[in-house]
């Protein structure tokens, strides 16, 4: 697994933990980062996923809720739930991240992570969202400001 796409693996996993047992965020960070094997840079990048998603969960859920329809978010696999919320935010508030490489990273997560049919979902629901980038760019803005 590439280097960045571990650290994505990491901030996955603190998410998971938090959106499972309700752990608190910066304690979950704390001991996720204490037991991988990332260097400090990666480890950074890592918890400010986590640390920028969690805020935002309601409002990507919102986003992720309308290009899923047939599936009510809290019928989605936590771990799905989560890898759409970390792309998602990678491309349309982050911007660092160009959509593509966003997308490729997402499915990557769900072939290690989620079930047999999670690439599959989670592609097609990232490619349905990416196709209105810019619009959700501009809502999730107002949102991340508030930070």
């Amino acid at each position: 697994m590439k280097p960045r796409t571990r650290a994505r693996g990491t901030a996955l996993q603190i998410l998971f933990e938090v959106d499972l047992v309700d752990h608190l965020l910066g304690t979950a960070i704390k001991y996720r980062l204490d037991e991988v094997n990332l260097d400090d840079r990666l480890a950074e990048f890592a918890a400010n996923i986590a640390r920028s998603v969690w805020p935002l969960k309601d409002q990507l859920d919102a986003f992720i809720a309308v290009h899923a329809p047939e599936w009510p978010l809290e019928q989605v696999a936590i771990i799905d739930r989560n890898i759409l919320r970390i792309a998602l935010w990678e491309f349309a508030v982050s911007t660092e991240t160009p959509v593509k490489v966003a997308i490729n990273e997402a499915v990557e997560l769900a072939k290690t992570f989620g079930s047999e049919s999670s690439p599959r979902f989670v592609n097609g629901v990232l490619g349905s969202l990416a196709a209105r980038q810019n619009e959700l760019r501009q809502a999730l803005a107002a949102f991340s400001s508030m930070d």
